[in-house]
């Protein structure tokens, strides 16, 4: 078993946490507000008052944190962030879903360090980490890969090394374009079907017998028709992740339909929906 830190303890990282204490492994957590920690703590977690002195004596050190400003701060803040605590010969992973440019900048900065890193995100939300199938889009050097592979396997079950460092971040957010995508199309759908008075359940199940049907869709016109928008991936992250795209493509017109579904979860989150499931994007089309 492994010296493991978590850093970032929102929905996935707890529950990352929470798997590798399940499976013997001796772990230490911090989280930007300390009560995230305390449910962790009664499991058998330890806990630190900074990234930098939870990592003292980690073998490995996950960070899973919001954004590219929250990555910064948890790594390379002066006083408190953890690669300036990390030991020599301790592997740094990086499973937030952020931009190429920073995690390149980060790499850069982990390797004047003498620090092997691993970019790790993920796809999958709380019920794949739950059940340790996320699957890891992995970037950066094999023999690192390798090394960090038998701790990932307990939170995943598929694992693609697709390059170096900023390739699996690009792989990260591919994906969840095409996702967002996905979810803004079907939304219109689904409003197209009510507001023509349709049997929406009806006609879905008909077209999920065509291969136009992807395989999420069963899942995400479930969560619409029954308006079940408990958060597994909320409005507000998969905006700013298809911000982050944007930024990538350099502009909105090299990504039209990109760009159209970025649109529509800004509006929702400006009709309050930002910490709902990204489903309820569905109500922009369905209220009178």
């Amino acid at each position: 078993m492994s010296k493991i830190t978590v850093l970032g303890l929102g929905a996935m990282g707890s529950r990352m946490a929470t798997r590798l204490l399940a499976a013997g492994h001796t772990v230490t957590v911090w989280n930007r507000t300390s009560q995230a920690a305390e449910a962790l703590v009664n499991q058998g977690a330890a806990a630190a008052a900074t990234p930098k002195s939870a990592v003292a004596d980690a073998e490995f050190v996950i960070s899973m944190v919001r954004d590219d400003a929250a990555s910064r701060g948890v790594w390379l803040d002066e006083h408190s962030g953890a690669l300036a605590g990390m030991a020599a010969n301790s592997v740094a992973i990086e499973s937030s879903t952020l931009t190429p440019g920073w995690v390149k900048t980060l790499g850069a900065n982990m390797q004047q360090q003498d620090i092997a890193f691993l970019e790790a995100p993920v796809s999958g939300s709380r019920m794949q980490v739950d059940s340790g199938q996320l699957a890891y889009l992995l970037g950066g050097d094999p023999l690192v890969v390798e090394r960090c592979v038998p701790v990932l396997k307990v939170m995943g079950s598929a694992f693609h090394h697709v390059g170096e460092l900023g390739e699996g971040t690009v792989a990260k957010l591919a994906t969840n374009a095409l996702m967002a995508v996905q979810v803004a199309g079907l939304a219109q759908i689904v409003g197209l079907l009510k507001r023509s008075s349709a049997d929406a359940h009806r006609v879905l199940a008909a077209m999920a017998g065509t291969s136009v049907w992807p395989a999420v869709a069963g899942y995400l016109s479930s969560s619409m028709l029954s308006e079940n928008f408990a958060p597994q991936f909320p409005v507000a992250l998969i905006e700013k992740d298809l911000g982050y795209v944007l930024q990538e493509m350099g502009s909105s017109q090299l990504a039209p339909t990109i760009d159209t579904a970025h649109g529509a979860f800004l509006r929702a989150i400006d009709e309050g929906l930002a910490e709902s499931n990204m489903t309820s994007v569905v109500r922009l089309y369905t209220r009178p």
